[in-house]
């Protein structure tokens, strides 16, 4: 099990002495973790500890207050924007609300950034659409609008506009946030089914032992009385065999400790 420090060089995503707040104020500070190939990568901790605001940092919608964060061994923290955008091409995130266009159906809500970002023709990006809400179960739903299927089938679609570009590495933002526990079961057994058949990497915010415990490969955890990470490594290890009861209390609360 890897320890706090150990950082893989080669890895596709590197975090690298990061700190991260707003303004004066430090959430976490010295994170040094990496992501290997082919992960579900959960980012975890008790509420406060800045798990959103870490992903956010890493994806660019916030600026580290120190540190950097590097995709194939590229800062993109040190980009300039056309390096940016550039390595901003190869992910996809889902946000916690799903994100998706009111206005718009669930085939243009994943057509958006094929239109945006590709010089594919209109035959091309039907065929693409198709394919990605086919991949998340969503096949024969295209005319419908957001606000006329569940919430499941929600998250399911901006996993398909996050996937639309086809990335290497996907985000995931509290993904089962607002979701009963079978429809939870579900979204987990397609984050598996993703990673199986597509080879992506996944990082992934969640508070849900079930979820961490189904899905997580490996892991770090946030912790809010030292402000920094405090453990690195697949939960359920972790869970078992973590030298800091601070983890293994996180992660053996209550009826959700799977076997």
């Amino acid at each position: 099990m890897p320890s706090t420090s150990e950082v893989r060089v080669d890895a596709p995503i590197r975090v690298q002495d990061l700190t991260i707040g707003y303004g004066n104020f430090v959430l976490m500070r010295d994170l040094n973790f990496s992501v290997a190939r082919g992960e579900v990568f959960v980012i975890m901790g008790g509420s406060g500890s800045g798990k959103s605001t870490l992903l956010r940092n890493m994806i660019g919608l916030l600026e580290p207050l120190a540190g950097e964060v590097l995709y194939g061994g590229e800062s993109f923290t040190r980009a300039d924007p056309a390096g940016r955008e550039r390595l901003t091409r190869r992910f996809g995130v889902l946000f916690q609300t799903g994100a998706l266009w009111s206005s718009m159906t669930l085939a243009e809500n994943v057509a958006l950034p094929l239109h945006q970002f590709t010089r594919l023709g209109a035959a091309e990006i039907r065929d693409q659409v198709s394919l990605k809400l086919d991949l998340v179960g969503l096949k024969g739903f295209e005319a419908f609008y957001p606000s006329q299927i569940s919430g499941g089938m929600q998250k399911r679609a901006g996993i398909a506009r996050a996937m639309a570009l086809d990335p290497e590495i996907l985000f995931f933002d509290e993904p089962s946030a607002g979701l009963d526990p079978l429809t939870s079961r579900r979204l987990d057994d397609l984050i598996i089914e993703l990673r199986e058949s597509l080879g992506t990497t996944i990082v992934i915010v969640t508070h849900e032992l079930d979820s961490i415990f189904a899905i997580g490969t490996d892991c770090v955890f946030l912790d809010t009385e030292t402000r920094t990470m405090i453990a690195q490594g697949n939960p359920r290890e972790l869970r078992d065999h973590s030298p800091d009861p601070r983890v293994r209390s996180f992660l053996t609360r209550g009826a959700g400790a799977a076997p």
